[in-house]
């Protein structure tokens, strides 16, 4: 049967509630089946939506061809001092087009990556467990990916140094099917995203949780928590070190 409550499933997948909205979402998650696979179908709707092949992109060849025109039009209407002044902001303006267009595609592409990432540790806190296979012990918990992703992670516990193994759990960043470790710090979950080679993504803050890169062994990650920057650095140093 369908939920009857109705919770703002879209502003919470899209990160637009407040930190408070966005718990009392997430507790009704915990205990109803039926939001959760909602909110499953709707990730999966907008991932199939961001895939590139439904999106056309104008071939350099029109912008050259509109540039063209441009200055064509300019030098038959002013005088000569004019044409070459129109030529040289023309040419600045194309260029400073192209120059926004590349950063602002690479930059919204980053902080797309960076909100599924987000929004992933916080559906797996919403769930009845934020890992797939549980276990401290790093030796069960490295085989598990085996056969799972296309490269299994390093596992390393840090109990003794605070920072306990809690399992680890298989989720998405963007279209790309990653390991993610768990641990415990105290009442904080950390979760560690391991990256593949060709996915790049900025450090980030959002609703009081933080988003940092680190290393794992050779391995590129993000680590993902709630935890102070003091936590946060001597965690990242705990991974790098190993």
């Amino acid at each position: 049967m369908a939920c009857k409550d109705h919770p703002p499933l879209e502003a919470y997948l899209d990160n637009e509630l407040d930190r408070s909205t966005a718990r009392t979402v997430e507790t009704h998650l915990d205990t109803c089946a039926d939001c959760r696979e909602t909110l499953t179908q709707l990730d999966a709707l907008r991932r199939t939506l961001r895939d590139g092949a439904l999106r056309y992109a104008a071939p350099a060849s029109l912008r050259e061809r509109i540039a063209g025109t441009v200055v064509v039009a300019e030098r038959s209407a002013q005088p000569r001092w004019w044409n070459y002044a129109a030529a040289s902001v023309i040419a600045f303006g194309a260029g400073g087009l192209s120059v926004g267009t590349w950063n602002a595609t690479h930059g919204n592409a980053s902080q797309q990556l960076s909100h599924d990432v987000f929004a992933s540790h916080w559906r797996a806190l919403a769930a009845t467990s934020p890992v797939d296979v549980v276990s401290t012990d790093r030796h069960t918990v490295k085989p598990w990916f085996a056969g799972k992703v296309a490269l299994a992670p390093l596992v390393q516990d840090f109990a003794d140094r605070g920072f306990p193994l809690a399992g680890g759990r298989i989720d998405y960043v963007g279209d790309a099917r990653v390991p993610v470790l768990v641990y415990r710090h105290g009442q904080h979950i950390v979760d560690v995203f391991v990256l593949p080679n060709d996915v790049s993504i900025a450090p980030a803050h959002e609703q009081g949780y933080d988003l940092e890169t680190a290393k794992l062994g050779e391995q590129r990650a993000v680590i993902v928590s709630d935890m102070d920057a003091q936590e946060m650095a001597k965690f990242r140093d705990l991974l790098s070190k190993g």
